[in-house]
């Protein structure tokens, strides 16, 4: 089934084609920025009634060395039907376009990112026919923005990258990185990144997590009637209490009652922004009151 986050995971490409610089590096080629990058229909279709469509194509002229084409997968969980569609995807597209297909994986698992990168055989007895090796983006090769300025300087990067490492035992502190860093940015360009990541995240556990980390960024749009910053006003120091008590939840952290009821009554958003902070990082309710 195709979802929000399965688009997101190919579509920035298409917008933004800076974020295949971990590809570009791997294979010792210049930054994305400077080739062209032209996207071509992702319909790998010959006669109905088969019918195969790639989720991205990308045509690439680096500015060094001859072009070739890249055919982007977004793949959530192992299937076993993609051992035969993805080197029917690479064949056709080789076959129609006279150039080489470099077959990208986007994973946010480790497990499926292990089974993604194949090799898919086409073998009879010991062989092999033909070989597909997608170049699999992951966990594991795609790096955590650790770096608020890198958020300012590459957006789109650190936007995928939070996606990918949705899943991740740390993403909560990805998330609160990037919204951090997303200060540096102008109104709509906030509201722009903040959209394509909470579109991106949906169906994962980090999804609200996310959702209150936008009313962070919306407090640097004061009195500019963004979309944020009216969510955010809106019950003002209830709303932050609710928050924190709903991150803590969904954490899976308890919350005595005496502990809910001081946060419910605190009404100094200074001291409920840094509860909530704390909150997304806490081991135990009490680590929000460390030095209080």
């Amino acid at each position: 089934m195709v979802t929000s986050t399965h688009e997101t995971s190919h579509r920035i490409f298409q917008d933004h084609p800076e974020v295949l610089t971990p590809v570009f590096e791997a294979l010792g080629l210049p930054p994305p920025a400077k080739a062209t990058i032209e996207v071509l229909s992702p319909d790998a279709t010959e006669i109905k009634p088969l019918e195969r469509r790639v989720d991205t194509v990308l045509k690439v002229e680096p500015s060094e060395g001859d072009g070739f084409l890249i055919a982007v997968e977004a793949q959530t969980a192992p299937a076993p039907d993609k051992g035969f569609s993805w080197p029917y995807y690479v064949a056709h597209l080789h076959a129609k376009y006279g150039m080489p297909v470099l077959l990208v994986a986007v994973c946010k698992s480790r497990p499926t990112a292990s089974w993604a990168a194949g090799p898919f055989e086409c073998s009879v007895r010991t062989w092999t026919t033909q070989s597909t090796r997608p170049f699999v983006l992951g966990p594991n090769n795609v790096p955590e923005i650790t770096d608020e300025s890198v958020v300012a300087r590459q957006p789109a990067l650190a936007t995928f990258s939070a996606i990918v490492h949705s899943e991740s035992t740390n993403a909560a502190a990805i998330l609160e990185l990037l919204a951090r860093g997303m200060r540096s940015f102008d109104k709509a360009t906030a509201k722009y990144w903040c959209e394509w990541l909470e579109v991106g995240l949906e169906n994962t556990p980090v999804r609200e997590t996310w959702r209150e980390l936008e009313k962070m960024v919306a407090t640097y749009f004061p009195g500019r009637g963004t979309l944020f910053e009216e969510t955010y006003l809106e019950g003002k120091a209830e709303g932050k209490a609710e928050s924190i008590l709903s991150v803590l939840d969904k954490r899976g952290i308890p919350v005595p009652q005496d502990t809910r009821d001081r946060i419910s009554t605190c009404t100094d958003l200074d001291t409920l922004t840094l509860w909530f902070d704390r909150s997304l990082t806490a081991t135990a309710a009490a680590d929000l009151f460390a030095d209080a």
